[in-house]
């Protein structure tokens, strides 16, 4: 087995097309397709970035298990240094990190993939599954300007109505609106659109992981 047959076989434990893997991690259409017995630094640090849980000895060589047994591992529960943690979803209760400037986090999550985020937060629901689940925690980065953001990446988005919502951002019938995107194929998940003056905040969804 090479490189090639674990990605797709990490592919299809995730519940994803191949397509969508590339979509997700950054990747050239075809990109899977070529690769063989290798794998570029560039690629398996975009493959990571998004897949934190992946195990890159597996992947490359095929020895140990296909999945880190425990994020935790290389999340480290810190008081002096990371990114705070605050014990609120972002669909509801958000509000309360946004405006309340004295309230203090649970703990620092020292994380190096995503130590560059403004903070880390709950999720709820399942419209983004199984590329972020129920119950998992989230490194968001504040966007303070948000006037271009790029589509294919998931954002966090706080509207002037109080919505709040995680999608991915593609384009929308007007240059004016962004369609927000849902990863969960189900019927009651569709694609909208939200116009662009409609948002008041926006953090860009660096990564995910199980609650530590």
């Amino acid at each position: 087995m090479n490189v090639n047959s674990r990605i797709l076989e990490f592919v299809s434990a995730k519940g994803l097309s191949v397509a969508e893997f590339e979509r997700l991690c950054g990747l050239s259409n075809g990109y899977v397709r070529k690769v063989k017995d290798s794998l570029g630094k560039r690629g398996l640090s975009d493959i990571l970035r998004k897949f934190p849980d992946l195990n890159s000895d597996w992947l490359l060589t095929g020895k140990g298990e296909m999945l880190l047994p425990n994020l935790t591992q290389q999340s480290i529960i810190s008081y002096t240094t990371g990114v705070p943690y605050y014990n609120v979803d972002f669909i509801g209760g958000f509000d309360i990190v946004l405006n309340d400037q004295t309230i203090n986090p649970e703990y620092l999550i020292d994380f190096k993939l995503y130590n560059e985020a403004t903070c880390w937060c709950n999720v709820t629901g399942h419209s983004m599954e199984p590329e972020i689940a129920h119950g998992d925690i989230i490194a968001l980065k504040r966007i303070d300007d948000f006037s271009f953001l790029p589509f294919g990446e998931v954002y966090a988005i706080v509207t002037t109505n109080g919505m709040r919502t995680i999608k991915r951002i593609g384009p929308a019938s007007t240059p004016n609106s962004y369609a927000l995107i849902p990863t969960n194929k189900a019927p009651e998940y569709g694609i909208q659109e939200l116009p662009k003056k409609m948002i008041r905040y926006v953090y860009h969804v660096l990564g995910c992981m199980k609650r530590l």
